[in-house]
């Protein structure tokens, strides 16, 4: 077990290439684990080929670089001050880190960390440099460390290809969390037939939330989504035209209670207006998709209508293991996710069926090192 294979990226823009590379070592407070699948998300072509020009401020890893941003497997090796887990133990791993000293982290709060760093993708800040130093790569390799911290433990109901979905199903539980979504909301998911948006959909329906507002442009994965609880959800496609009236004449004339913002950074301002509009007095927006285009925000409306506008990133471990538990229960139903498989060295085909998803949010594109 001294080398292993990976898939790493050498240069900018470039294909990856599956190399030998020595297995890590992990720390005292570490596990090794290996690795047997890890989605491969629908933006990671823009980080990898992109985001030195888009986002310069936003660290990556150096290179070459093992990205893979979302990695399932099982423990085969624990450092000596790891307790509560064990080698054989099926995981996944929040790739989520942090440096763990500042006030935020001491506080649990890690995804406010000024480092905080997404493990085989993106940091968020200067710290984020020295945080790759002690875990510079993702899952796209078959074996990697991770701090104990960032482990949820699976159940037998959950595969490793389901798992490796959890980033972005933990993206969106974030968001429902912050918008406070129970059985007493109602939730109007905007963009909800993509990755963030389909998994808003069945968390919402696994939190209890009792209507929810599906809105997207294609038709038919509209109809997929209302088939998973057509009493629970309704749908309105854009291609009708603005959303705002269809949402209030479906909650009474009050608006949805909150609004999960789902739409990608293509998507026009006009379109998440449109949706964050619609909010009820009191409402809460989350946005979670990264459109990032200007958008004409009164604050003043968000004053008198008491409106909160919350931004949210990722998730913590903590709510990592709360899908686990909801998938073990059947409140949350994985099932519906199809899963399409690659081998290590067909990651570059990978990244290409990421952007020809027929199904779009239903298709999780998993590559199994």
């Amino acid at each position: 077990m001294d080398m292993m294979s990976a898939a790493r990226l050498h240069d900018v823009a470039s294909p990856f290439v599956v190399d030998r590379v020595p297995v890590p070592t992990p720390g005292d407070d570490d596990v090794l684990v290996r690795v047997r699948a890890c989605a491969l998300v629908p933006n990671l072509k823009n980080v990898a080929y992109h985001y030195p020009e888009w986002f310069p401020f936003l660290p990556l890893p150096p290179l070459p670089a093992i990205y893979g941003l979302d990695p399932a497997g099982e423990i085969v090796a624990v450092g000596s001050h790891v307790g509560g887990l064990k080698p054989g133990q099926r995981v996944y791993v929040n790739p989520a880190r942090s440096c763990g000293a500042c006030i935020k982290c001491r506080r649990g709060d890690t995804v406010s960390c000024s480092s905080f760093t997404l493990a085989g993708y993106f940091g968020c800040g200067p710290g984020s440099k020295q945080v790759f130093e002690r875990y510079p790569s993702g899952g796209f390799a078959e074996y990697m460390i991770a701090p104990a911290s960032a482990i949820v433990t699976l159940p037998d109901e959950v595969t490793f290809e389901q798992a490796s979905r959890f980033g972005y199903l933990g993206t969106s539980y974030a968001a429902l969390c912050h918008a406070q979504a129970g059985p007493q909301t109602s939730v109007l998911i905007n963009g909800a037939t993509g990755t963030l948006g389909v998994g808003a959909t069945l968390l919402a329906l696994a939190m209890g939330v009792p209507k929810i507002l599906a809105v997207a442009r294609n038709e038919a994965l509209l109809s997929e989504l209302k088939a998973l609880d057509p009493k629970r959800i309704i749908t309105y496609s854009t291609k009708a035209g603005p959303c705002t009236d269809w949402a209030r004449e479906n909650t009474d004339g009050f608006g949805p209670d909150c609004v999960i913002e789902a739409l990608g950074p293509d998507a026009p301002p006009e379109a998440t207006m449109a949706a964050i509009q619609s909010v009820s007095r009191g409402g809460r927006i989350v946005t979670v998709g990264g459109m990032d285009k200007e958008l004409p925000i009164s604050p003043i409306w968000l004053m008198v209508n008491q409106i909160s506008y919350i931004g949210s990133a990722w998730f913590t471990t903590a709510q990592g293991q709360d899908m686990a538990v909801m998938a073990q229960s059947g409140t949350l139903d994985l099932s519906r996710l199809e899963q399409q498989c690659f081998e290590l060295d067909q990651v570059n085909h990978a990244l290409d069926a990421a952007h020809h998803r027929e199904r779009g949010g239903f298709i999780n594109i998993v590559v199994k090192p």
